[in-house]
């Protein structure tokens, strides 16, 4: 077996042991198991999205550009194969199977009750099994085509997007996912492929693996499968953005569609980029539990708006925390979105000359930890995250510990940090 390392990530408060190996030329392995489960999942991603469009190969001259939407393309084409669609393989074994693109990496996995092996071997192989025709690649452009003016259309998509474009003014972070109708009609067989061979290369890659399993006889056929491949080692890959100042695009987006509700997003843009592992972990189990006490059902925000009538039990804050981006966003249906608007300033102000009470930090702490506490036991929330925490450098496992580590002077770090006036942005869509 060409195992090059192996360990064992092991959580005390869990009582959970992943079995980890790297199999030659760099894949990174990490099977869970987990006796008495009916359900077992796998999940094959690759640290590769939609911002990743300008990058340089160890050992070559020159960087490559190519144009936005290609990391999504790629996941559409790879089901794509000589003999047929893969979604259907997998329907006849029984499985549940999808995939998808994000801003930093695309995934592909499924989930089965039994045939099993089977289906994990088709997993590997149509991964590993690039198949680009010039006309399946052209017709690809008009499904794609399709999917993007469908989300143009969506207003939920919209104000999103605009949102980000408001607070970031190079990043590739404000672009579509898709691309754009036009950014597409510049992909051909050998983009794909270039990007494929750099992408799709084991060494930037992991496999995640839960269910009731024995961990050395999913590692050996993932050996086995990795052996029949001609594979070479892969320098490392430099993903090239533009520099991004700290100062937004602009302040507010406004817009007019179709919607029975005015919607409403704001958004905070984090200053404090640059890095990944547990420290970026802290920083963001530490937003999250501070817009839980800021924004939670039980807040004193929450409630006077939501009697004021001006946000419904839609109303969400989120943080979003990558290595060269970050930001919070606040989304809302409202019949007034100023004064929403207005309110939500003061209320964060207001909130911010109170500072937390310690109650508040202990009592979200604990709910906060009890709730992922629950969410381990559902074998699709970990294998939906696993792998997207591994490739920040974060151990997924090591939640409950930051949790426990963390302070209430952690948490007004933090608020004092992100909520900044002069770093927000707000984009609406009206009711037309």
């Amino acid at each position: 077996m060409s195992i090059m390392s192996q360990r064992q990530l092991e959580s005390d408060i869990l009582k959970e042991k992943v079995y980890t190996v790297t199999l030659y030329p760099g894949l990174e392995v990490f099977v869970l198991p987990r006796k008495g489960y009916n359900k077992k999942y796998a999940s094959f991603a690759t640290k590769f999205g939609s911002i990743d469009s300008d990058f340089l190969v160890e050992g070559e001259e020159k960087s490559i550009e190519v144009p936005d939407g290609v990391a999504h393309f790629l996941e559409h084409k790879l089901f794509e194969e000589e003999k047929g669609n893969v979604f259907d393989e997998f329907a006849r074994l029984g499985a549940s199977a999808n995939a998808y693109t994000n801003f930093t990496m695309t995934n592909y996995l499924f989930s089965v009750t039994d045939n099993f092996e089977e289906c994990f071997d088709l997993l590997l192989n149509f991964v590993q099994s690039p198949y680009f025709t010039t006309d399946s690649v052209e017709k690809e452009k008009g499904i794609i085509e399709q999917e993007i003016r469908m989300y143009q259309d969506n207003p939920h998509w919209r104000i999103f997007f605009n949102l980000l474009g408001a607070l970031f003014i190079n990043h590739p972070v404000k672009k579509d996912i898709a691309g754009s109708i036009e950014s597409i009609q510049g992909i051909d067989r050998a983009v794909l492929y270039k990007c494929y061979r750099a992408f799709y290369h084991p060494s930037n890659m992991a496999l995640f693996v839960v269910g009731d399993l024995d961990p050395e006889k999913i590692i050996k056929q993932i050996d086995d499968n990795l052996e029949k491949r001609d594979y070479k080692t892969l320098g490392e890959i430099k993903r090239i953005y533009p520099q991004e100042p700290a100062e937004i695009q602009e302040k507010f987006v406004k817009e007019e569609m179709e919607v029975s509700q005015h919607l409403f997003n704001m958004g905070f843009k984090d200053r404090d980029v640059g890095f990944t592992g547990r420290r970026l972990f802290k920083k963001e189990i530490a937003t999250e539990l501070l817009l839980e006490i800021l924004f939670g059902r039980s807040s004193e925000l929450y409630n006077d708006l939501y009697e004021q009538g001006l946000i419904n039990d839609r109303f969400n804050a989120s943080f979003v925390a990558e290595k060269d981006y970050s930001y919070v966003i606040m989304e809302a249906e409202t019949p007034d979105p100023d004064k929403l608007y207005q309110l939500l300033l003061s209320g964060i102000k207001e909130f911010k000359e109170k500072g937390i009470q310690q109650d508040d930090f202990k009592r979200q702490q604990r709910r906060v930890l009890g709730e992922f506490l629950r969410n381990f036991n559902h074998l699709e929330f970990i294998a939906n995250n696993f792998l997207a925490y591994h490739f920040r450098d974060i151990n997924f496992f090591d939640f409950a510990d930051i949790i426990l580590e963390l302070t209430k002077e952690d948490l007004e770090s933090r608020l004092n940090g992100i909520f900044d006036e002069k770093y927000h942005a707000c984009s609406v869509i009206y009711s037309r």
